[in-house]
């Protein structure tokens, strides 16, 4: 298993904290954003990650992290060259990859609990990891059957459930060949909504539900939350 943390985009919507940085070295409480999926990544036992990041930035990524000598793992570095979507930024690590089966996840994401036993397990197909939320019109959103996902629709207005899909996913070596088969949504970009639905089609899709606290940070006041749960759990609260 390998790891790719996805550190691409403009963070428009954190301007003017990212006019002069990438909003995944931004604070969360007393650590740089992309700390967090890091740990996350090395505490499910990953030692092989790729970072991708956009331009103008890149070099503070690995400034900050170097090699990973330090942390007992091995860094890469790719550029994503403009803002294409998930799924291209996804693309990018068709040859670090190697066909071996791949642990994504977003740079803005931050957990509390562990996918050690998920990574463990992993047997094909992909799988994606839940949290039931207040607001699910934010996010894409499963509809579920049982032990089995229907659909995931993105940021719908009526939304068919109130479980979000979290920006971790993990997928065998067919994702590059799904991802290849795409075409740019109304936006213009390569959806990841597009790849797990195909997964979905196919019956190879798997979930989980997100233990303890999840929460992107991509927003103001989704920054603003993730310092408040990481601090909180700092102090056992």
């Amino acid at each position: 298993m390998k790891g790719i943390i996805l550190a691409g985009g403009t963070g428009s919507r954190l301007y003017p904290l990212t006019k002069v940085t990438n909003k995944h070295l931004l604070p969360i409480y007393d650590k740089p954003m992309i700390c967090y999926p890091l740990k996350l990544l090395i505490d499910a036992g990953i030692k092989d990650i790729l970072i991708v990041s956009g331009r103008g930035h890149a070099g503070h990524f690995l400034e900050l992290l170097g090699s990973g000598a330090n942390l007992g793992v091995n860094f890469t570095y790719e550029i994503q060259d403009e803002a294409g979507g998930i799924a291209q930024a996804l693309s990018l690590a068709e040859d670090f990859a190697d066909d071996e089966p791949v642990t994504v996840i977003l740079g803005d994401n931050v957990f509390e609990g562990s996918i050690r036993e998920a990574v463990e397990s992993f047997n094909g197909g992909a799988k994606i990891f839940l949290k039931e939320v207040e607001y699910a019109k934010r996010f894409g959103v499963a509809e579920i059957d049982g032990d089995k996902i229907v659909s995931i629709e993105e940021k719908p207005e009526k939304p068919k459930s109130n479980y979000a899909v979290t920006g971790l996913y993990i997928y065998d070596s067919h994702v590059f060949d799904i991802i290849k088969q795409l075409k740019p949504s109304h936006r213009g970009e390569l959806e990841i909504t597009d790849v797990n639905n195909a997964y979905i089609s196919n019956g190879e899709m798997e979930y989980s539900i997100v233990d303890g606290y999840w929460t992107d940070a991509g927003t103001m006041e989704s920054l603003f939350r993730a310092n408040q749960l990481v601090r909180e759990s700092r102090m056992g609260k």
